[in-house]
C-alpha cells in the first residue's frame, strides 16, 4: 500500500500541496484528480521522490520511502506527464538504456522491448530518432519504459496525452489489468470520463487541499450527483462552466 501523511509543498513560503492524507491500495485503480495548478502533479512528483516535501510522510508498504530511496525507486514504475526523453535515441535505443540502468539482464530485457514495440504498434519505427517521433509515440515510449521491470507501484500523471483512441482504450483495459495483478496504481488524468470508468476510487485535490477520497459510488450517493464530473465540477470547479460559456459566446457575437 502507498500512504501519504499530512503530505506538504511550499513553494516559497506559498503551499502547493497543502496536509494531504489518502492512501492507494494493491489491487484498486486510485484516480487522482484536480484543476491545473492544484498540486496534482507535485504530489506525484514527490510520491516518486523526484522533488522534496516541506512536510509529512510517505510510506510504501508500512515502510517510510526514505528508508531506502533507491530499493523503493526499483519497485515504482513512473510514466511523468511531459515527455522529456533523449531526442537523439532511437525508441529502441531508448528502452534499452532503460533496460540497463535498471538492471535488467539483457536477454530478459531485449525479449520484452521486442514484444513492448510489437504491441504498442512502435515496432516499424524502432529504428527511428525519437525526435521524429509524435506525440502518442514518445506516450507509448514512455509507458514501455514505465513497465518493463514489473513495477508493484505503477504512477500515470495524464497518461492519455496524445494517445489515439484504440491506444487510450487499450492503456485503459491495461491500467485495469494492472491493478487486478495486485499492483498499486495511481493515476492524475483530466478525463473524467476515463477516470470513472476504471477507477476503483477517487481523491481530488483543489487549491492543494484534498476535498474527496472515496469511491465514486459513495461519492455520488453523499452527494446526491448523477456522475463524476458533476462532483467535479461542485467540488473543485469555482466558475459557473455555463455562464462562462455564455459571456465568450456572447463577446465573439457582438
Amino acid at each position: 500500500m502507498l500512504e501519504l501523511r499530512r503530505l506538504t509543498k511550499h513553494y516559497a513560503g506559498i503551499p502547493a500541496v497543502d496536509d494531504v492524507s489518502f492512501s492507494a491500495r494493491p489491487g484498486e485503480v486510485t484516480g487522482y484528480l484536480g484543476p491545473n495548478g492544484s498540486g496534482k502533479s507535485t504530489t506525484i512528483k514527490m510520491i516518486t521522490g523526484l522533488i522534496e516535501r516541506t512536510a509529512g510522510q510517505i510510506l510504501y508498504c508500512n515502510e517510510p520511502i526514505d528508508d531506502d530511496l533507491i530499493a523503493y525507486k526499483r519497485r515504482m514504475g513512473y510514466v511523468p506527464e511531459e515527455p522529456n526523453l533523449y531526442n537523439h535515441l532511437s525508441g529502441l535505443e531508448y528502452l534499452v538504456m532503460v533496460a540497463q540502468l535498471r538492471g535488467l539482464p539483457s536477454r530478459e530485457s531485449s525479449e520484452r522491448i521486442d514484444g513492448l514495440l510489437r504491441l504498442l504498434n512502435l515496432y516499424d519505427d524502432r529504428h527511428a530518432s525519437i525526435s521524429g517521433y509524435s506525440k502518442g509515440m514518445r506516450q507509448k515510449i514512455l509507458i514501455a519504459a514505465a513497465l518493463m521491470h514489473n513495477p508493484d507501484l505503477v504512477l500515470l500523471d495524464e497518461p492519455f496525452s496524445g494517445l489515439d483512441i484504440g491506444s487510450a482504450l487499450i492503456l485503459r483495459s491495461l491500467i485495469q489489468e494492472l491493478a487486478s495483478r495486485g499492483k498499486v496504481v495511481l493515476f492524475s488524468s483530466h478525463e473524467l470520463d476515463t477516470v470513472e470508468r476504471i477507477s476503483h476510487r477517487v481523491v481530488i485535490l483543489h487549491r492543494g487541499k484534498l476535498v474527496a477520497d472515496n469511491s465514486i459510488e459513495r461519492l455520488r450517493s453523499l452527494m446526491e450527483l448523477p456522475n463524476l464530473e458533476a462532483i467535479f465540477s461542485q467540488l473543485a470547479v469555482e466558475q459557473d462552466t455555463a455562464q462562462m460559456a455564455r459571456n465568450i459566446a456572447d463577446l465573439i457575437h457582438a
